[in-house]
């Protein structure tokens, strides 16, 4: 190669080198200082497309396992409520059957009544005032709790229901009719009507918690599916996302030599200038 001054080809290419050498060592920099492989779209486009869908399907799936988790509460304070009806007609029982007995005065009857009423409304007063974030719980029609990754096709409704609960309509019938009805009742002049009554009432609160129990048990294995997948999502996420550490203190100390050698290099090709001037002294 001659000799020349008006262009300084050597330094041009070191120059150049050292450029793309600075700028791969300050994109190493930055991924091992922020710990992420990409930290913008010109690093992976492709990586940051997927990587950030999978971050919208795990907030999704966040979401939903609290909302499973609600509805479980829901279903729960029903249960619970239900419970306390089941021990008010086993009381309701003992007086209907006390009621029966011949050997009571007509005072003793009316204050077996009197109480055996007392229970019939608390029951109604326990179905009006249930509820639950300020929802009435008890209703004959559904409630849906939403499960889903953010897809159409990854998305699941479960309706869940507890089941109407008034003095009118106790428990849940078989086959999902309307329970039993202790309204009109009385013990002074139907004791044992009464008695047919609060049994009816008591297999009719047991199957509508036997369904509150399977929607609950539903509700809790979807909510375990969410959090499972929201888990493996993250995983994968950050399989995409993540500074591989090795590759990258790898690439630095790579970098770091190419650097110095670059600007080894772009000095001794800016000191043939000076060696063309001493040729001309």
């Amino acid at each position: 190669m001659s000799l020349g001054i008006l262009t300084n080809v050597a330094a041009t290419y070191a120059e150049n080198n050292l450029n793309q050498t600075q700028g791969s060592l300050q994109n190493v920099l930055q991924q091992l200082s922020s710990g992420s492989r990409i930290n913008s779209g010109a690093d992976d486009a492709a990586g940051l497309s997927v990587a950030d869908g999978l971050h919208a399907n795990e907030a999704a799936l966040t979401q939903s396992a609290q909302n499973a988790q609600n509805g479980v509460g829901l279903l729960q304070t029903a249960d619970g409520a239900l419970s306390q009806v089941t021990n008010l007609l086993d009381r309701a029982t003992t007086l209907a059957t006390e009621a029966q007995n011949g050997g009571l005065t007509a005072a003793q009857t009316t204050a077996a009544n009197t109480e055996f009423q007392s229970i019939v409304t608390e029951i109604g007063n326990i179905g009006t005032a249930t509820n639950f974030n300020s929802n009435a719980v008890f209703s004959a029609a559904a409630t849906n709790f939403v499960v889903t990754d953010g897809t159409a096709t990854g998305t699941t409704t479960i309706a869940a229901t507890t089941g109407a609960l008034t003095t009118a309509s106790v428990g849940t019938a078989t086959g999902g009719g309307a329970g039993a009805t202790l309204s009109g009742l009385s013990l002074v002049t139907g004791a044992a009507a009464a008695l047919a009554a609060v049994n009816s009432a008591i297999t009719d609160v047991s199957n509508q918690r036997g369904a509150i129990g399977a929607n609950i048990n539903q509700l809790n294995a979807a909510a375990n599916v969410a959090s499972t997948e929201e888990v493996n999502l993250s995983s994968a996420e950050s399989s995409i996302r993540s500074t591989n550490y090795g590759q990258a203190t790898s690439d630095l100390a790579k970098f770091q030599v190419l650097s110095q050698t670059g600007i080894s290099a772009l000095a001794q090709a800016n000191s043939v200038q000076q060696e063309i001037l001493k040729l001309l002294q």
